[in-house]
């Protein structure tokens, strides 16, 4: 076997929620590069058929489903949408997320807490334990991955940021990854996160321009990240180069959290 085989993901059907748009596109484009099936997902349908549209232009297969990860009635549908179609899921990023800043934590509305923690990490865990079951059932040896932050890791400089209900939901997702990995590495299924610090996307740009210079200046390479970082990662834990690595949340930073 050779090593470039190992990234070769032909046949494979793999997953993407948050995919219309940011990282989750660029994460679907990556694996369709390298042959997998993507399932692009979010509330914004519209926008994950664009992903699609792109993706089918340029040879790859692909499709395009609305999603809301808090609905499970939603995610069981998705679930076997994909299933009768492509025969297996064999790959899950779970990518959907949201966030609430702006509030110190006294003054954090519940409300607003309560609903990123509801999208970021009760979905994240409706959406594993669906496709994760399809997976036992199948005898498929998946790999799920986990799209988690460096915020994860830590509490943010008040000065910067305020982010309570995001930081909490991450750091939630980061341990909720190991429970999962450790549950289903009997069946082959490896469980891994990322965790990324500032790429900017159309989404979060316009949050990081007026703080850019000071987040560079934080990083030790001095640049923030680009897509590409976030493909190569996504590829690597989403192939059998990664079939060895379970539990485990890759820090995407620059070097950030070890500064």
């Amino acid at each position: 076997m050779s090593v470039l085989s190992l990234f070769n993901l032909t046949g494979k059907t793999a997953i993407i929620t948050g995919g219309g748009r940011g990282l989750g596109e660029a994460m679907a484009e990556a694996l369709s590069e390298v042959g997998a099936n993507v399932v692009v997902c979010s509330r914004k349908v519209e926008a994950c058929v664009a992903v699609k549209e792109k993706i089918e232009s340029k040879g790859g297969t692909a499709m395009a489903l609305a999603l809301d990860v808090t609905n499970e009635e939603q995610v069981e549908s998705v679930v076997e949408e994909v299933h009768q179609r492509f025969g297996s899921i064999d790959i899950l990023i779970n990518n959907s997320g949201t966030s609430w800043g702006g509030y110190a934590p006294e003054d954090m509305p519940i409300d607003k807490f309560k609903k990123v923690v509801d999208v970021n990490l009760n979905g994240t865990f409706i959406m594993t334990q669906a496709v994760g079951k399809r997976m036992i059932a199948d005898g498929t040896k998946g790999r799920i991955i986990n799209i988690a932050s460096i915020a994860g890791f830590r509490g943010s400089n008040p000065d910067v940021m305020q982010a309570i209900g995001y930081n909490s939901s991450k750091g939630g997702m980061i341990t909720m990854t190991k429970d999962f990995a450790v549950n289903w590495g009997r069946y082959g299924i490896t469980v891994n996160g990322i965790a990324p610090g500032f790429i900017p996307t159309k989404m979060s740009q316009d949050v990081i321009a007026p703080i850019k210079d000071q987040m560079i200046a934080k990083v030790p390479l001095k640049r923030l990240g680009e897509m590409q970082d976030m493909q190569g990662a996504a590829l690597y834990l989403a192939s059998d180069a990664a079939a060895f690595m379970t539990g485990q949340t890759l820090v995407l930073d620059g070097g950030v959290l070890s500064s």
